[in-house]
């Protein structure tokens, strides 16, 4: 069973953009993240995933880098050179795991990048760092 994300510390939601093609996935992972202190907001490609990166304030992104339309690398190329949405921390989350594909997610912007299959609390205890650190920002 995996652990429960930490109460929230203030009234406002921590806002996740979940960019991921592949629907079991993108579902396992916004049911693992969502509740009453995390909505996880979900895009099936990169283009909508950039459309909505930049329709709304989100306090984390993760991204898939093998999407259907637009590449995850390629996305956030384009959002960490945008100064509205340059400062939101983009993970990577991908099977890709070649010391090239980290090389060209770091070169185009990504603050981490979270290697397929990961686990559970991997991923949970990553929200709830930055959770806490937008809380007390």
């Amino acid at each position: 069973m995996l652990p429960q994300l930490m109460p929230a510390e203030r009234q406002t939601p921590f806002h996740i953009l979940l960019v991921e093609d592949e629907p079991v996935i993108r579902e396992l992972v916004r049911s693992m993240l969502s509740d009453g202190s995390v909505e996880v907001v979900c895009a099936a490609d990169g283009v909508e995933g950039l459309k909505l990166a930049k329709s709304r304030i989100f306090h984390l992104i993760l991204m898939d880098v093998v999407l259907p339309q637009l590449d995850g690398v390629s996305v956030c190329r384009i959002l960490k050179s945008d100064p509205v949405t340059a400062r939101i921390p983009l993970y990577m989350l991908t099977a890709k795991a070649k010391k090239s594909d980290v090389e060209n997610a770091t070169m185009a912007g990504a603050d981490g990048y979270i290697h397929k299959p990961f686990r559970g609390t991997e991923l949970m205890a990553l929200v709830e760092r930055l959770r806490l650190e937008a809380a007390s920002a």
